[in-house]
């Protein structure tokens, strides 16, 4: 496995300009998984313990920092994070902050799921930065308040360790606690400030509730679908195309370079569990000039099991969502939409029901990774 890249120590003082010009970062292992911090998925900042300078909300904004030299407010320099103001020392013999001082923000996960990398990203604070950071999380039943979380009798457990980070940089940790959880927290030490936080891992939907709902989309991101890999991801990853929701612009779609060959564009997915599709939706949503001329999808049922076409290529219009419904039901594991010749899709949907062996594989996995 390759080493994950680590950033320490201040950045430059801005010295005018683009001020990514000497912003640090690295193309880290395991952003291909889905951000469950994700707003579009439900997550949110409930709770930290001071945030003076700047809101904990900014932590999970989509899209990098911005930064205006000139954006001053009445307690100092705005920034597009969340910033805590300077800790101190108990008395003039000792004005420093302990080794055990800190400060913390509680972050509620999208959806529920194992984590498998955390991204704290420092962007613009360059000497306002933590000198280091720990990130925990824990399994926590139904809609728990950040009084109940915590509670002294809850139970945390460390998904990065107290670790240095650097100012100015994309701060990647790699994790591998097989564990599914409900809420993080993340602590910087001993202050300072924190741009960005993107947490990457794998769904792990309820049984319990995708059995009560019955019918429901099994590619869906929020119930545990997975875009395992595409053609092209040249302007937005695949994982958009399963994202909830309708695409409200173009780049929340998925969008291939235009293509100079004879080929066609794809993606294969993995669905929730083993299913029973019974209808079929693709939604070009946004993509007016550039939306795929034809589409066809095929399913297969298990990892070595042949792809069988569900969907005959089939003529899209721009900007319109399209529905199918499938005569017979189609058993399955994974799915591909394939475009022809290229451009993108803004959402696929796959309608149906998990069978009765999926449901038990997937209860199996739950129970597993714990609640």
């Amino acid at each position: 496995m390759t080493a994950i890249p680590t950033f320490t120590g201040d950045a430059n003082p801005y010295g005018g300009g683009d001020p990514y010009a000497d912003y640090r970062t690295a193309d880290f292992p395991f952003t291909h998984h889905a951000n469950l911090a994700d707003r579009r998925l439900g997550a949110g900042v409930i709770a930290a313990n001071d945030e003076f300078f700047a809101q904990r909300e900014n932590l999970l904004v989509p899209g990098r920092p911005e930064f205006d030299p000139e954006h001053f407010g009445h307690k100092g320099k705005i920034m597009d994070g969340w910033e805590t103001r300077r800790r101190r020392g108990a008395s003039a013999d000792h004005p420093w902050p302990t080794a055990e001082d800190h400060d913390w923000a509680l972050v509620r996960l999208g959806t529920p799921g194992v984590v498998r990398g955390v991204v704290v990203d420092t962007a613009h604070f360059r000497g306002n930065y933590p000198q280091a950071v720990s990130v925990e999380g824990v399994s926590f039943p139904g809609t728990p308040s950040p009084e109940e979380l915590l509670a002294d009798n809850v139970k945390w457990t460390t998904l990065v360790p107290r670790t240095p980070v650097g100012g100015h940089a994309a701060n990647g940790f790699a994790v591998s606690v097989e564990q599914r959880f409900t809420h993080l927290r993340v602590n910087q030490h001993p202050d300072g400030g924190i741009a960005r936080l993107r947490v990457y891992g794998e769904v792990v939907p309820d049984p319990a509730w995708l059995a009560a709902l019955g019918t429901f989309d099994v590619v869906a991101l929020e119930n545990g679908g997975q875009a395992e890999d595409a053609s092209n991801l040249f302007y937005s990853p695949a994982t958009n195309s399963i994202q909830p929701g309708r695409a409200r612009v173009m780049h929340e779609c998925w969008e291939t370079r235009r293509r100079r060959d004879r080929g066609h564009d794809w993606i294969r997915y993995r669905l929730a569990a083993q299913s029973e599709i019974r209808a079929i939706e693709i939604d070009t949503a946004y993509l007016k000039g550039n939306a795929a001329g034809w589409a066809s999808v095929s399913v297969r049922n298990g990892e070595n099991g042949e792809w069988a076409e569900v969907l005959p290529r089939t003529r899209l219009q721009p900007d319109t969502n399209h529905r199918f419904v499938l005569g017979t039901a189609a058993i399955a594991t994974h799915a591909r939409i394939d475009i022809y010749p290229d451009g993108g899709i803004a959402r696929l949907r796959l309608h149906g029901s998990l069978t009765e062996e999926g449901g038990v594989r997937l209860a199996e996995r739950y129970q597993t990774l714990g609640r």
